[in-house]
């Protein structure tokens, strides 16, 4: 097992999967397991690390099968690839950047994935304007310093997004303040990795979206 620091080198911008080869990503299992994908030379760009993904997948074994899942932040596209790899139904992977949506697209191709779909909008813009859709897991990985956690958060609550119980993937620097949670949400697990703070959370099993009435 790699040590934080190594993991912690890892996640630094620029930087690629620690276990995979420079300017590679590594799928960690599933149907593609140890597949290499190119990662674009963004700089901004930082996949979630493969000693992380393990531990969040281990976290969502009992309902990742068959799970449609979105992917807000997706980059590299490691979490919403590596759900599919593992059996989820369908993955929307959300990303805004055209260099790092060109790679992601060559890479969907090259495993043949036919249940990704990428959007090319900012995930503000998507939450607030899209036709809403529920889905059962949804990543959150936006850039550390944005402050959007609160935000989004409440727009995955109150605009149809979530499937009753539906898990919620936060990740965040370890000296970033825990954001305010929509009522009813409750944190799974939680754990740190160097400086990088990783929580599963959970929605209500019941919607807790506001009456218009």
């Amino acid at each position: 097992m790699l040590s934080d620091t190594e993991d912690q080198m890892a996640r630094r911008p620029g930087r690629p999967d620690k276990n995979s080869r420079p300017g590679r990503l590594r799928i960690v299992a599933g149907k593609w397991r140890s597949r290499l994908l190119p990662v674009g030379d963004d700089p901004s760009l930082r996949p979630t690390s493969a000693r992380v993904r393990e531990t969040l997948f281990n976290w969502l074994a009992p309902v990742i099968g068959g799970a449609t899942v979105l992917d807000l932040f997706a980059g590299t596209g490691a979490l919403g690839l590596e759900a599919l790899s593992r059996g989820a139904k369908r993955a929307v992977l959300v990303e805004q950047s055209k260099p790092t949506l060109r790679q992601l697209k060559d890479n969907i191709a090259t495993l043949d994935a036919g249940n990704a779909s990428v959007v090319a909008k900012d995930a503000l813009q998507y939450l607030c304007h899209a036709e809403p859709e529920p889905f059962d897991i949804v990543f959150l990985d936006p850039p550390y310093a944005a402050g959007l956690y609160e935000e989004l958060c409440r727009l995955l609550d109150e605009g149809g997004w979530l499937t009753p119980g539906a898990r919620i993937y936060l990740e965040l620097s370890d000296d970033t303040d825990f954001p305010g949670l929509p009522a009813g949400w409750t944190v799974l697990n939680d754990k740190t990795s160097g400086k990088v703070r990783y929580l599963l959370l959970r929605a209500p099993e019941r919607s807790q979206q506001r009456s218009n009435g």
